[in-house]
């Protein structure tokens, strides 16, 4: 039941959202109707005026519409007509013929004007009343017509002199003339000018050849001054330009013998300098050649110290050195030789018996020797083995050198009184027969 409930109450919530979403954009769309219908955009080249409303002026006076000069208005439903005038510029022909100037002479006259709707917010509303909703050629009719009646005017004050000549003053004289009665149209007149000016009796032509041979005159009598007086300057200058010559001749011969007068004590000053300088220089050589010498004899004074006197002092030391050394040596070896005999005596006397021995086999290697020279003199120049046959001869005579050495030996001990070879197998002791 619940359910029910719920799901019969959510179509009614959709119902709501769904008419209030219509409601918006019917109000929506009725607000843009209205915006599109009420609002008005003015461009910067149009005045928009808004009829059946009532506007208060800062005079105090009411008007029974408002002009609204570019930006954007709103219309007031119902009650309010807009309407639209263009500001753009409008060219208007000003053409007359035989306007009489001063002095009764007829002039044609041609001129340009520039006009448009005027923008004065004071001033528009009688634009307004006369123009609206009219074509803009009517408007350039009423402005040709109003600016040929006060061109005529201006005309009949100058002169046609001083139309001719003076143009811009014409100009000005027709703008101050016609402002006022523009004004009162609603007009704004923002340029005149005057293309051409002439005349049918040909009275400007007239006054324009006479004034052209018065310049021609003129101008003759100028270009005859200006001849006279170009060759009186061109002889002044002639004049002036010999006596600058001349001037100026005399002055180059001055400047000249002041040169060579520069010259000449520049050319003393010259020579005198270089005598100084020659002078200075020989006194410099001199000096520099005495210092030389100086130099050479101190380098020579050296050499020789270098070469003789202090090699023959280092020899001396060195002699003296060597002869101390040798005498060192000798003395060295007197204390060894000493000491050695005292060495030796203490060992000889140590040794007792056995000294003869230990000396014998200290010098055996030299008794030997002599005794091996002594064999080595017995010279054999052939020897013949002859063996009997049982082969004893060949070894008996091998053994013939060492019974050679025994016999020596044997002499040495008859000599000398020292058995060797018992020494040697130390079987006794060596006694001194």
């Amino acid at each position: 039941m619940e359910l029910f409930c719920q799901m019969e109450g959510a179509p009614q919530e959709l119902g709501g959202v769904f008419v209030i979403a219509v409601v918006a954009v019917i109000a929506l769309i009725m607000i843009m109707l209205f915006v599109s219908t009420c609002l008005y955009i003015c461009p910067p080249n149009e005045v928009l005026i808004f009829s059946g409303g009532k506007k208060r002026m800062a005079d105090g006076s009411t008007r029974g519409f408002r002009a609204v000069f570019g930006g954007r208005g709103w219309r007031i439903p119902f009650l309010e007509q807009v309407d639209r005038m263009p500001l753009t510029l409008m060219e208007v022909p000003v053409n007359i013929r035989g306007a009489f100037s001063k002095g009764g002479i007829p002039l044609n006259v041609d001129a340009i004007a520039n006009v448009k709707i005027t923008s004065d917010p004071s001033m528009v509303g009688n634009a307004i009343e006369r123009f609206l909703g009219r074509d803009p050629n009517e408007i350039r009719r009423v402005s040709k017509e109003t600016l040929e009646a006060h061109l005529r005017g201006v005309l009949a004050r100058l002169t046609p002199e001083e139309v001719n000549e003076d143009r811009l003053k014409f100009a000005d004289e027709l703008s101050r003339e016609s402002e006022a009665d523009l004004s009162k149209l609603g007009i704004h007149l923002d340029t005149l000018k005057i293309t051409h000016v002439n005349d049918d009796v040909r009275y400007l032509d007239s006054t324009g050849r006479e004034m052209i041979a018065n310049v021609i005159k003129e101008a003759e009598i100028a270009e005859s001054n200006s001849k006279r007086e170009a060759e009186l300057a061109e002889a002044a200058n002639e004049a002036r330009g010999t006596v600058t010559k001349s001037n100026t001749d005399a002055n180059i011969a001055k400047m000249r013998n002041d040169l060579r007068k520069i010259q000449a004590d520049l050319e003393a000053e010259v020579k005198s300098e270089e005598e100084r300088t020659l002078a200075a220089a020989r006194q410099a050589n001199a000096t520099a050649e005495q210092e030389l010498q100086q130099i050479r004899a101190e380098l020579e004074a050296i050499r020789l110290q270098v070469e003789t006197v202090l090699p023959a002092e280092a020899n001396q030391v060195a002699q003296q050195y060597r002869a101390k050394g040798e005498a060192a040596i000798v003395r060295e070896k007197g204390v060894a030789s000493s000491e050695a005999l005292k060495a030796m005596n203490e060992a000889w006397a140590e040794a007792g018996p056995d000294a003869m021995a230990i000396l014998l086999i200290d010098d055996l290697e030299k008794l030997l020797g002599k005794a091996i020279v002594g064999v080595s003199k017995v010279k054999i120049d052939n020897i013949n083995v002859i063996d009997s046959g049982s082969g004893s001869t060949l070894p008996a005579y091998v053994a013939s050198y060492p019974a050679m050495l025994g016999s020596i030996l044997g002499a040495l001990t008859t000599v000398t009184g020292i058995d060797i070879a018992k020494i040697v197998s130390g079987s006794t002791a060596t006694e001194v027969k």
